[in-house]
């Protein structure tokens, strides 16, 4: 064994203690995210299957000898791991129901056919007549054709794109409120993976294509590279261990939550009849003097109600309001700045971060 292939053995292997050890460690964790832990653990202990598997490999293991019929592939199962990874993650409350076993159904039909394929050894004596017409071809199609990896490869990105979508729009739980700040770790685990999938996918093909497997190369950064996400997986999730994106709040009363929505009512009315948002130094104490309810209500009321903070709920009127002003031709003359201050913003710089935060984009896309 050369010394390149023993330093890339020592790097897999790194990668595959670490993955074993964070793995074991988020799944002992019981917080409020232990299902979304123990998923990522399962990502872990999988991709350290993978990495034990290349390394027995470089001692001449697994190669068709008995170990070759007990390391079964598993290539299908980390699409569904990363979505419900993500899933549980922005949801307390999940449950793995009977619906939701079929997303694992990939992973049973890959290992049910692996072990089908490698089974075929048993009766092949050299030829091909000693195989059945589905042993022969399936054999072909598995062992000869990149059929494996690139299923797998896209089953990878259509998931990551799954779990991307709940991210971005994650349910709404009663008695939790999500802190949308605690989920960049996430997004960032999945567009790693994603892309990860996306180059294993194109080497793979690129090897089949051009080299017909003969440059085994290939090889060596897609291991080194899966080796680096399971020690960096593990990092990531065994920082956060005790990160929660949830904060608990009390669920209201029938009678109290039908209280706030009159109090709701109540603000809407002032902000679209009154107008208040249009004053730049409006405070809760001014709207709760307006409608003559408490300070403490009117901000129970806007959380529990239209699940906002006072400051938003204001400058998403004075939006409203500034897109009316840009819409009339008589204001054509003035600056967006002007007319921002006009509808009650108080500052440039809450003007810019409102706009930025509604549209996503910069002031001057606005005309």
């Amino acid at each position: 064994m050369d010394t390149l292939t023993i330093l890339l053995v020592i790097l897999l292997a790194i990668g595959a203690i670490q993955g074993l050890i964070f793995g074991i460690v988020l799944c002992n964790i019981l917080t409020i995210h232990k299902k979304a832990n123990r998923f990522l653990a399962a990502i872990l202990f999988f991709f350290t299957y993978r990495l034990i598997a290349e390394i027995l490999h470089f001692f001449g293991l697994g190669r068709y000898d008995t170990l070759y019929y007990i390391l079964l592939e598993f290539n299908w199962i980390y699409g569904a791991l990363i979505y419900f990874f993500a899933a549980s993650y922005v949801n307390p409350k999940f449950k793995l129901d009977r619906s939701q076993w079929i997303h694992f159904l990939p992973v049973i039909i890959e290992v049910s056919w692996s072990f089908f394929i490698k089974s075929q050894n048993f009766y092949w004596d050299g030829t091909r007549e000693s195989l059945s017409w589905l042993g022969y071809w399936g054999y072909v199609v598995w062992m000869h054709y990149p059929t494996m990896y690139v299923i797998g490869g896209a089953l990878i990105i259509y998931y990551s794109f799954k779990a991307k979508k709940i991210l971005d729009h994650p349910p709404e739980i009663s008695g939790y409120v999500l802190k949308p700040d605690q989920l960049g770790w996430i997004k960032r685990v999945v567009l790693v993976l994603r892309w990860f999938s996306i180059f294993f996918t194109a080497v793979t093909l690129v090897d089949y294509l051009f080299f017909d497997y003969a440059f085994k190369q290939f090889g060596y950064p897609i291991f080194i590279i899966m080796a680096v996400i399971t020690y960096w997986l593990g990092l990531e999730g065994f920082s956060r261990r005790n990160q929660e994106a949830f904060k608990q709040v009390s669920i209201p009363s029938e009678k109290e939550l039908n209280q706030l929505k009159t109090i709701a009512e109540k603000i809407e009315t002032a902000m679209t009849a009154e107008k208040l948002y249009k004053n730049p130094e409006l405070t809760v104490a001014m709207l709760s003097n307006a409608i003559d309810v408490k300070s403490y209500l009117v901000t129970k009321a806007l959380t529990t109600v239209f699940q906002t903070k006072f400051n938003d709920y204001v400058n998403d009127y004075r939006f409203r309001e500034l897109k009316s002003l840009i819409a009339d031709p008589d204001n054509k003359k003035f600056t967006l700045l002007s007319l921002a201050f006009d509808a009650g913003f108080n500052s440039k710089a809450s003007f810019i971060r409102t706009v930025k935060k509604l549209t996503g984009k910069s002031p001057k896309h606005l005309r």
